[in-house]
């Protein structure tokens, strides 16, 4: 896969509500109402990883959930990344 230039990230970033380019990965922060819904986000967000073999930094709190792709072969963000992201994105809709 080839690393999206900052240039692009920009354009395709503007497409995912609250998503964020921080050096080489694109962010976002999930919240919930309670540890059981995140728990419940974070296990869909497995279950996209291992189907798409395409797979996030996860930091997981009680109420929240920060999701961090990148494409460690590419040495940066990769249309994979936002590919996934859109998938998760739409897991969001679960939280508060």
């Amino acid at each position: 896969m080839t690393k999206l230039t900052a240039r692009q990230i920009a354009g395709k970033i503007k497409s995912l509500k609250g998503w964020k380019h921080s050096a080489d990965a694109i962010v976002k922060t999930f919240t919930f109402k309670d540890y059981h819904q995140t728990m419940a986000f974070v296990n869909a967000v497995a279950w996209i990883a291992h189907q798409t073999n395409h797979h996030p930094d996860l930091q997981v709190g009680y109420n929240k959930c920060a999701v961090t792709f990148t494409t460690h072969d590419a040495g940066g963000v990769t249309v994979a990344d936002f590919n996934n992201a859109k998938r998760v994105e739409a897991l969001g809709s679960l939280g508060k």
